[in-house]
């Protein structure tokens, strides 16, 4: 049973045919590709919503939960390896985190525009898995901060490579998905403190205790760690082993590569118990010179594309999509610096700023932490309504919450004792949900398939790149003082602005 769409508007057009209107205008974009991703658009809006693309929903939506979960994981482990391996500079496991996630991001983002998005789709989580369960068994500080290193680079591919297979099946009417996607992103904070708070609760060493902690009285951590990695293992297992994901037909089509294009387009159809009127004849037609992409110069160009930066230059051909892309990677960079410098310590904050307030027990950390993620759920349904109003869109639901988010954490520093720091850190944690679901539904739609891995790569570098000034700037910043929080929402607040600049408004309109 699919979902489709067969009203008129009053100019008496199908709906869908609106809904298959491109994001970009026809100077951004090559004409031949356009054209053809246009053919497919219509197919795929054609086949519509169903089981193949609900399916693919729940596990895109692993991903998501794997990229905000470990990043979760190593802040709350954090205060009980700090303490049993005693380590005087903390933030260096975020830091090397950091590293792990910009080389996923850069290898796998570019590299699914090249080999494609299936290999990259199924390896992922199983990196992030493996790695997750070895780090359990950590001797030391370097080890835990290794396998943080290794377990991150498949994290920071989830997002990158997802979110351009999920939005390639997507028929346009159902391109707000991709927002609502990130109610996995919530839940899997809401998931990894609810385990946390009995595992680190109650099996760690506290802020408060005046005995030694030693691995004896501290192993809540490395169950943690077994539980999210076993979790892990179980969501690779569902992807790879259970689910058959076909290559996307627009990454295909961008290859030359029309036949196998035009037959995942018709598995997909029959998946969902319907038929396409699709046919080869309809994408060759706008075809230059012969078949695109099928001759020996284009098998050579392909291969010389592994080592050039052909998509990167696509992305900054045309003025308008150059203009658009820099304006994007400016809006992650800054956010990509703002959120772990604040939100990567919360349960570090909670915990040592509790204990100058008279109750940082690790009972109370992991509590409040819990509470804090259960805000996030409502966050990312509130965002995926949001970009659907026509006065609010994707530019102003992301615009308004990521200036909230700025303002929520300026409201933290006036926090008088523990219920005040938990008041405020909710209320970020509402908005900056809001925010990520948004900017993770737009930020693909503003790029075309064949470059869109490597504008998501682009995009998730320059998050992560700034991401690894935040441990850096932790070590040598007092944590315990307002100063890193009034950097955090500056850049909160200035990546709001630059989101208001932004050309391309995608609500209601088909990506290319």
């Amino acid at each position: 049973m699919t979902d489709t769409k067969d009203e008129t508007n009053v100019e008496g057009r199908s709906l869908d045919d609106n809904l298959t209107v491109p994001v970009m205008d026809r100077s951004a974009v090559d004409p031949v590709y356009q054209a053809k991703a246009h053919v497919l658009n219509n197919a795929i809006q054609q086949i519509g919503m169903g089981r193949y693309q609900w399916e693919l929903f729940v596990l895109v939506g692993f991903g998501w939960s794997m990229d905000n979960m470990w990043p979760i994981i190593t802040s709350l482990i954090l205060p009980a390896v700090a303490l049993e391996f005693n380590q005087s500079k903390p933030p260096l496991l975020s830091l090397a985190q950091n590293i792990g996630l910009l080389a996923g991001a850069i290898f796998w983002g570019f590299g699914c525009d090249i080999f494609g998005r299936r290999l990259a789709f199924n390896a992922t989580i199983g990196v992030t898995a493996v790695f997750g369960l070895v780090a359990a068994g950590s001797p030391n500080f370097a080890a835990i901060g290794c396998f943080a290193a290794l377990w991150s680079v498949g994290v920071g591919g989830n997002l990158p490579v997802d979110s351009a297979v999920f939005l390639e099946f997507l028929p346009g009417s159902h391109q707000y998905l991709l927002t609502i996607l990130s109610i996995f992103w919530a839940f899997a904070q809401l998931l990894a403190t609810l385990v946390a708070w009995p595992l680190l609760g109650y099996r760690t060493c506290s802020e408060t205790d005046t005995a030694p902690c030693t691995r004896s009285r501290n192993f809540g951590w490395r169950y943690f760690l077994i539980a999210m990695g076993g979790f892990a293992m179980a969501c690779f297992v569902l992807r790879f082993i259970v689910f058959t994901l076909y290559e996307s037909p627009k990454y295909l089509m961008g290859k030359g590569r029309d036949v196998e294009a035009v037959a995942v387009v018709q598995k997909v159809a029959q998946k969902n118990g319907t038929v396409s009127s699709l046919s080869l004849a309809d994408l060759e037609i706008h075809n230059e010179g012969g078949q695109q992409g099928v001759d020996a110069a284009a098998a050579l160009k392909r291969k010389l594309e592994k080592i050039d930066l052909t998509h990167v230059r696509a992305l900054f051909r045309a003025k308008k999509l150059a203009y658009s892309t820099s304006l994007i990677m400016c809006i992650w960079a800054f956010i990509g610096l703002a959120f772990p410098l604040y939100n990567a310590y919360i349960p570090y904050t909670l915990s040592s700023r509790g204990a100058s307030f008279g109750d940082g027990s690790t009972y109370l950390t992991y509590r409040n932490s819990l509470i804090i993620a259960v805000l996030g759920v409502p966050g990312a349904l509130i965002g995926g309504f949001l970009v659907e109003v026509p006065l609010v869109g994707r530019k102003g639901a992301l615009a308004l919450s990521t200036v909230l988010t700025g303002v929520f954490l300026f409201a933290s520093t006036t926090a008088k004792n523990s219920n005040d720091l938990l008041g405020w850190n909710c209320g970020f944690n509402f908005a900056s949900n809001v925010m990520y679901a948004v900017l993770y539904a737009y930020t693909p739609e503003i790029f075309p398939t064949k470059d869109r891995g490597t504008g998501n790569a682009l995009t998730a570098s320059a998050n992560r790149v700034f991401g690894i000034m935040a441990p850096i700037i932790a070590i040598y910043a007092d944590l315990e003082t307002a100063a890193p929080v009034y950097v955090s929402g500056a850049l909160f607040l200035a990546a709001g602005a630059l989101t208001c600049a932004l050309p391309f408004e995608s609500r209601g309109k088909a990506s290319l």
